[in-house]
């Protein structure tokens, strides 16, 4: 390795740059930039106002906070509906009034007034939902003008009734306890505040109503042919962002006992800042109730903070614009900008230098040397199929192979030119195994590992493992799976090509080239599934050795073959037996005279070693060409090749003309012929062996005779 090579060693493979991308396309960095924030202003303030953390000075911000968190609660189930409300502080004023005149001016009881608070801002929600939701007017125009009126009718009653309530003598315990009093050291602002948005987000993330909220938001046209009632949803979040505000009036009256010109002013402002400098997105359908009571606590500490510290309303409007319009602009642009931003950051080449390989060259002299031999081949399903990526016989001699579209197809003997849809999987049905009840399991691409009855009953084995404590990527589901092999204990082992890639993006993880493919294995006593082994280039194909107490595994894009130990002095370690091949490695099966099969997806070519030890040329071209010009492995020549135990190559298959099997993905023998899949087929290709035991077959290989 030259010094060069030795440089863009360290730089690439030893700098995590694709940590930037995992965290990017993580659904939570969307909370990461308003829990900074709200850790700042925080801090900032604590620090800057003498006796801010005081517990006195805590419990009285807190019901203020309180109050304003669950109007925020509401505007953002709005939000997510895809709706903006900017009558939420006149609704909170009249809601206020609505509580007082009926306790101070009627002299009513404490439920009462709850009662009308609630039943006034039922009223305005509702007005709102109808115009809105089922009237189809413009919801920011909408609600500017039911502020306004409502805005009007609160300054109307505060001067004609203002008196009346601030002469009654009219009092009450529990009216002095919702105001003043605490429970468990909490105020009851704060405990309703949680109450409530601890019942939105499980009704926003886990019930039915609250999904058809989000997906209004997303897009109102598509939610409307998915059969959700689009008006009757939009309707609902006015309804309750109403609500929300009347609660919080009823709070503020109780705290207060009256109401002024000042009683909810530019409440929707503060509110509406709140929610998107949280992460709520102004287009609906993305945020949560967490984010919005981030955003509450941000914008309150600093409103209060700005006039502790003695700046003048003036100030306090301008940073609170000043907020709302930059949270706004990161929200558009970064909507908007983000796929483009994961496109330039996600994919992150490492350096690998391959080693020289011999020649796969017909009449080269090495082991690998391809002839034509599979060229010459019977077609079974030619046209009918699509994707065969695995095949395999039963007892039975009847042969199945998985298609793209989700099915898991049966061919049946001795022509097979009868076939019927075995079962439906849905996903990408690739490696399959036979267990020694005859179930037939499958590895499913971006699904997980599934089992099929022979009464074609479908069940789901595995689709995660344990996640690792040290990865930032979620490792635990099943991005990948991609072969298996059942052990003689009935434990199936399965590879997992990559953790960063899904099944239809192979192609960006060859590009990539990070080591992140694992060796799994599903205990069907315990229900358990464990990773064994990791850190692998695209770890593919995996067979059972003949004894039982190994076991082979392909790394396609290292084009090296490995044997992993189950028993022995060796248990549980991994050895290379192969290394340095001419093609990509894929899957692996026995043979009969104890050898196995193993499939080339393709070869390799010299331009793509040379880009492998490039690493800054492949992330130079995933940005600036489109995908259609970038440079792949070749995956349009392949073939079949066979090695023993100890991984001497014995010879190789191949179709040169590449009418038949350019490219191979698995291969199984049975009595004395050899059937090959491809992903890429549109058959399967049956080869009749010289000299291959006329008896054998996979499943006595494994499971004996039948009892």
């Amino acid at each position: 390795m030259t010094f060069r090579e030795r440089l863009q060693s360290w730089r690439y493979n030893l700098i995590p740059d694709h940590l930037i991308g995992e965290i990017l396309s993580k659904r939570w960095t969307d909370n990461a930039i308003p829990f900074i924030a709200l850790i700042a202003v925080v801090a900032g303030f604590g620090s800057a106002i003498p006796g801010f953390f005081k517990p006195l000075s805590l419990q009285e911000s807190t019901r203020q906070l309180g109050e304003f968190s669950i109007v925020v609660t509401g505007l953002t189930v709005v939000l997510l509906g895809g709706g903006i409300d900017l009558s939420v502080g006149s609704i909170f004023a009249l809601a206020t009034f609505a509580a007082v005149g009926t306790f101070f001016i009627f002299e009513a009881p404490v439920w009462m007034a709850l009662a009308a608070a609630i039943a006034t801002g039922l009223v305005c929600g509702a007005i709102n939902g109808y115009l809105i939701g089922f009237l189809r007017l413009r919801a920011f125009l909408t609600t500017l003008v039911t502020f306004i009126i409502g805005r009007t009718i609160f300054d109307i009653l505060v001067v004609n009734y203002g008196a009346a309530i601030q002469t009654s003598m009219a009092s009450s315990d529990a009216w002095d306890f919702i105001g003043d009093g605490t429970f468990a050291g909490l105020s009851i602002p704060v405990i309703t505040a949680i109450v409530l948005a601890v019942i939105t987000h499980i009704a926003l993330t886990r019930s039915r109503p609250g999904w058809h909220v989000l997906a209004v938001g997303g897009s109102r046209r598509s939610a409307h042919n998915a059969g959700i009632k689009v008006k009757r949803t939009v309707f609902m979040t006015y309804v309750f962002s109403g609500f929300c505000a009347s609660i919080a009036g009823f709070l503020i009256a109780c705290r207060l006992s009256g109401a002024g010109p000042g009683t909810g002013l530019n409440m929707e402002i503060l509110a509406l800042t709140a929610a998107v400098v949280g992460g709520n997105s102004l287009g609906g359908g993305r945020g949560s109730v967490a984010k919005g009571l981030m955003g509450a606590i941000i914008v309150l500490v600093m409103n209060n903070g700005l006039i502790r510290l003695g700046y003048g309303t003036g100030t306090n409007q301008m940073v609170i614009g000043l907020m709302l319009a930059v949270a706004v602009t990161i929200d558009i642009r970064w909507l908007k900008n983000r796929h483009k931003v994961l496109n330039e950051v996600y994919v992150a080449p490492i350096y690998l230098k391959m080693g020289e390989a011999q020649s796969a060259e017909p009449d080269s002299g090495t082991p690998y040397a391809l002839n034509n031999a599979i060229s010459r081949t019977d077609y079974i399903g030619l046209g009918e199929l699509e994707g065969p990526e695995d095949v395999i016989l039963d007892r039975d001699d009847h042969l199945y192979c998985g298609t793209r579209h989700g099915e898991i197809v049966r061919f049946f003997a001795p022509d097979y030119t009868r076939s019927e849809v075995f079962a439906h999987v849905g996903g990408f049905p690739l490696g399959l195994a036979f267990d020694r009840e005859g179930n037939l399991l499958s590895c499913v691409g971006a699904m997980g590992l599934y089992s099929i009855s022979p009464d074609r009953e479908v069940t789901r084995l595995s689709a995660e493992t344990r996640r690792s404590w040290t990865s930032v990527q979620d490792d635990a589901r099943l991005r990948d799976p991609n072969d298996l092999d059942i052990a003689p204990d009935g434990r199936i082992y399965f590879t997992d090509s990559t953790k960063r890639f899904d099944a239809h993006d192979w192609a960006l993880d060859s590009i990539e080239n990070r080591a992140t493919g694992r060796l799994l294995v599903y205990d069907p006593k315990t229900g358990e599934t464990k990773t064994l082994l990791d850190g692998y280039h695209y770890m593919n194909g995996v067979c059972m050795a003949h004894d039982g107490k190994s076991l082979f595994f392909a790394e396609s894009w290292a084009c090296r073959v490995h044997r992993y130990w189950l028993e022995g002095p060796k248990a549980g370690t991994a050895e290379c037996v192969i290394k340095d091949m001419p093609g990509y490695p894929d899957n692996i099966n026995r043979a009969s005279d104890g050898s196995y099969w193993m499939a080339w997806l393709g070869m390799r070519t010299p331009t793509f070693d040379l880009s492998l030890r490039n690493p800054g040329f492949r992330k130079r071209m995933t940005r600036r060409l489109p995908q259609d010009d970038w440079l792949f492995p070749n995956i349009n020549t392949g073939g079949v090749v066979k090695f023993d135990d100890a991984g001497k190559i014995i010879g190789a298959l191949g179709d040169l003309t590449g009418d038949s099997h350019p490219m191979v993905t698995s291969m199984r023998e049975h009595k004395g012929w050899l059937y090959i899949g491809g992903i890429l087929n549109n058959r399967i290709g049956r080869y009749k062996l010289d000299g291959a035991d006329e008896a054998w077959t996979g499943p006595t290989s494994y499971w004996g005779e039948r009892a």
